[in-house]
C-alpha cells in the first residue's frame, strides 16, 4: 500500500543504482512512494522525467518539504545519498576523520566500482557482438577494484568505521557481483562484509522494492538495445 502523503516519490528501476536509494529510504524508516521508470522501454526520456533528471538517468527523488510541501528535485544517487544523509543526520559519520573516509569511499563507487561493473554487465550480459577485449578489460578491473575492497575490509566491519551511505552505495553493486564475474570466495573480507549488509532488515526490504518490476524489463530486447546503447539514449 502506498502511503497517503509521502514525502518522498523516489524515481526508480531494480538496477544498482536505483537499489542505494530505495534502501537508504527503509534505513530511515520514512513514508516513500516508488514511482516506476522503466528504462528499458525509454520512459526516462520522457517529458514529466526531465524536471526531475536533466541526465535522464535513474535514480531521481522528489522530496516534498514542509507545511507547503515544496518539490525538491534531487537526480544522482552519490548526491542523494549525501542529501538523505545530511538532511536525516544518519548513516554520516561526524568524526572527522571517519566522515573523509566515508566521502571517498563514497566516491569510489561513483568513479570507480559502478562504472567498471556496469561496463562489465554490459559486455559480458548484453553487448550483441562478442569482444573478448572489453570482457577481459572490465573483468580485470572488477576484480582489481575488489582486491581493494578487500584490502580496506581487513580489520574493519564497514568502510567508514561505521555503517554509512558509502556501504551502502557500494553493497548495491556487490549485490550484482554474479553479473560481472566475481566469486566472492575470493574475496573473504568482502563476502563477510556483503553478508553482514544483507542481514540488516533494511538492506533486505531495500533490495525487496520493485521485484514485480524485474520481469518487465528486458534489457536484451531490440527496444532496450536501442534506447540504452543506441541512438535513442542521446535525444
Amino acid at each position: 500500500m502506498r502511503p497517503m502523503n509521502p514525502i518522498f516519490d523516489l524515481y526508480f528501476w531494480p538496477t544498482p543504482n536505483g537499489y542505494k536509494i530505495s534502501i537508504m529510504l527503509e534505513e530511515l524508516g520514512v513514508d516513500y512512494q516508488v514511482v516506476p521508470i522503466n528504462i528499458t522501454e525509454g520512459e526516462q526520456h520522457e517529458e514529466r522525467f526531465d524536471i526531475v533528471s536533466p541526465n535522464h538517468k535513474i535514480p531521481a527523488l522528489t522530496h516534498y518539504v514542509g507545511e507547503e510541501r515544496a518539490p525538491v528535485h534531487l537526480f544522482e544517487s552519490g548526491a542523494i545519498l549525501l542529501y538523505l544523509g545530511d538532511w536525516s543526520k544518519r548513516f554520516i559519520p561526524t568524526e572527522a576523520y571517519a566522515y573523509r573516509d566515508c566521502l571517498m569511499w563514497l566516491m569510489w563507487q561513483m568513479s570507480g566500482l559502478g562504472p567498471m561493473a556496469g561496463q562489465a554487465h554490459h559486455f559480458l550480459q548484453y553487448a550483441r557482438d562478442d569482444l573478448p577485449y572489453a570482457k577481459d578489460r572490465y573483468r580485470g578491473e572488477c576484480r582489481r577494484l575488489y582486491t581493494v575492497l578487500e584490502k580496506r575490509l581487513t580489520g574493519r566491519d564497514f568502510v567508514a568505521g561505521e555503517y554509512s551511505i558509502a556501504d551502502i552505495a557500494i553493497v548495491a553493486w556487490v549485490y550484482r557481483h554474479q553479473r560481472h564475474e566475481i566469486d566472492l570466495a575470493d574475496y573473504p573480507q568482502v563476502r563477510n562484509w556483503y553478508e553482514r549488509l544483507l542481514a540488516r532488515s533494511a538492506v533486505q526490504r531495500g533490495f525487496e522494492v520493485g521485484r514485480a518490476l524485474v520481469e518487465k524489463g528486458n534489457f536484451t530486447s531490440d527496444r532496450a538495445q536501442s534506447v540504452l546503447f543506441g541512438e535513442d539514449q542521446a535525444e
